[in-house]
C-alpha cells in the first residue's frame, strides 16, 4: 500500500519527470494575509514568530489555502530567518516594516548545540500536518539557501542590494565563509528533521541570487546549496529537492547540475524555453506567473496562464508564481486561476 503512495500524489510523479496533463499546481507564500482566515488566525496568535512557533495554529493556517483552493501541495508555514534565531541571533518582527535581527560580522555569536530544541514546534506542525493533509496533497518542507539567509544576519534586516552582505565577502571572505558554513550545517540538520517528521519534497529558497555573478555566485548561492543538498543525502533523505534561485544570471543547467536538485523554480522573469532548453527535458521545472499578473486577474490573467501551459506541455512542470503571492491578491482571481489550469485543457489553451 505505501509502495503506491507516491504515484497517487500528482506533484510527486511530475517531481520524479514525468509530464500530466493537467500540471500540479500550489502558490509560494499560499498561506497568506491575501485570506481573511489567515489574518483571523494571526490575530489570535498575536506577532508573526508567535504564529510561527505555535504548531496549533501554524497547521491551521498551512491547511487554509488547501481547504479554500485544493491545491496539490501544502507548504510548511514558517520562516527563513528561524535558523539564524535557533543558532542565537536576536530576531524580532516590526509591525508593517518586516524582519530585524540584531547584525553580525561572523559566526562567532552563533551556535547549533540548542537549534534543533528551539526548532522542535516547527517538527511538530509538520508532524500534524502529515497526517491531516488530504492523501492527494503533498507537503513541502523549505529552508532559505545559506546566501540569502546570511544577507539579512549580517544587515539585519533586507536590503535592496544586499550591499552589506556583497562588502563582508569582499573585506573579509573568511568571516563571511564562517556565517555560510554555520547556515549550511544548520540548513541540513533542519531539513533532515523536517523530512524525518514527514516532509515530502523540500525547497531551498534563494531570494536574492541575482545580486551575486561569476565567481561570488558560484561561492556564495551554488556552492552551499551544493553542500546542503549532498549533506542530505549523504543522511538518506531521499525527498526530491527544488532549488528556487531567483533571478539568477547564469546558465541554470549549469547550476542545476552542480547542485543536483531534482527541479528547479523559475523567477517571473525567466524564459520558460530558453531554460528547458538549458536543463534537458528530464528536469521538473516550477512556476513562473507573475504575481502581479494574479492581482489584476481578468483577460490578463488567462492569457498569461495559456501562455505557460502552452509553453509547458508534455513536459515536467509544477504550476506556481515566479514569487510569493502578495497580501493585495483578490481570493476569487486565485479561485479562476485554479479554474484555468483544471478546466478542459484544450479550452485553456485555445488561443
Amino acid at each position: 500500500m505505501s509502495s503506491k503512495q507516491p504515484s497517487q500524489k500528482k506533484l510527486l510523479r511530475v517531481l520524479s519527470g514525468q509530464s500530466e496533463p493537467i500540471p500540479p499546481i500550489w502558490l509560494m507564500r499560499q498561506a497568506g494575509r491575501y485570506l481573511p482566515e489567515y489574518r483571523a488566525t494571526r490575530e489570535q496568535a498575536g506577532g508573526f514568530l508567535d504564529l510561527c512557533y505555535n504548531p496549533t495554529q501554524a497547521e491551521e493556517v498551512t491547511l487554509q489555502p488547501i481547504r479554500r483552493y485544493g491545491f496539490d501541495a501544502s507548504i510548511l508555514f514558517a520562516d527563513i530567518l528561524l535558523i539564524p534565531q535557533a543558532l542565537g541571533q536576536k530576531l524580532w518582527f516590526e509591525t508593517g516594516e518586516g524582519p530585524r535581527l540584531t547584525p553580525i560580522e561572523n559566526a562567532d555569536t552563533l551556535s547549533r548545540d540548542n537549534a534543533l530544541t528551539h526548532l522542535a514546534p516547527i517538527f511538530d506542525t509538520v508532524a500534524r500536518l502529515s497526517k491531516s493533509l488530504p492523501a492527494e496533497t503533498t507537503l513541502i518542507g523549505f529552508a532559505g539557501a545559506p546566501w540569502t539567509v546570511a544577507s539579512y544576519m549580517v544587515a539585519g534586516r533586507g536590503t535592496p542590494d544586499q550591499a552589506p552582505a556583497l562588502d563582508l565577502a569582499a573585506r573579509d571572505a573568511a568571516a563571511f565563509q564562517s556565517i555560510i558554513d554555520m547556515l549550511v550545517a544548520a540548513s541540513i540538520d533542519y531539513l533532515a528533521a523536517q523530512a524525518d517528521a514527514g516532509a515530502e519534497v523540500l525547497q531551498l529558497f534563494e531570494s536574492w541570487a541575482a545580486s551575486l555573478e561569476g565567481d561570488d555566485f558560484e561561492r556564495w548561492c551554488v556552492a552551499p546549496v551544493a553542500a546542503i543538498i549532498k549533506g542530505l543525502r549523504a543522511r538518506g533523505v531521499n525527498v526530491p529537492i527544488i532549488a528556487f534561485p531567483r533571478a539568477a544570471k547564469t546558465h541554470m543547467g549549469d547550476y542545476c547540475a552542480a547542485v543536483q536538485c531534482d527541479a528547479l523554480g523559475l523567477d517571473t522573469s525567466a524564459d520558460i524555453d530558453a531554460v528547458r532548453a538549458q536543463v534537458g527535458d528530464d528536469m521538473a521545472l516550477q512556476g513562473n506567473l507573475d504575481p502581479q499578473v494574479l492581482v489584476a486577474g481578468g483577460a490578463r490573467l488567462d492569457v498569461a496562464v495559456r501562455e505557460i501551459l502552452a509553453k509547458t506541455k508534455n513536459t515536467p512542470h509544477i504550476f506556481n508564481l515566479g514569487h510569493g503571492i502578495v497580501p493585495q491578491t483578490p481570493p476569487e482571481n486565485v479561485t479562476r486561476l485554479i479554474e484555468l489550469i483544471r478546466g478542459a485543457p484544450a479550452c485553456v489553451l485555445k488561443k
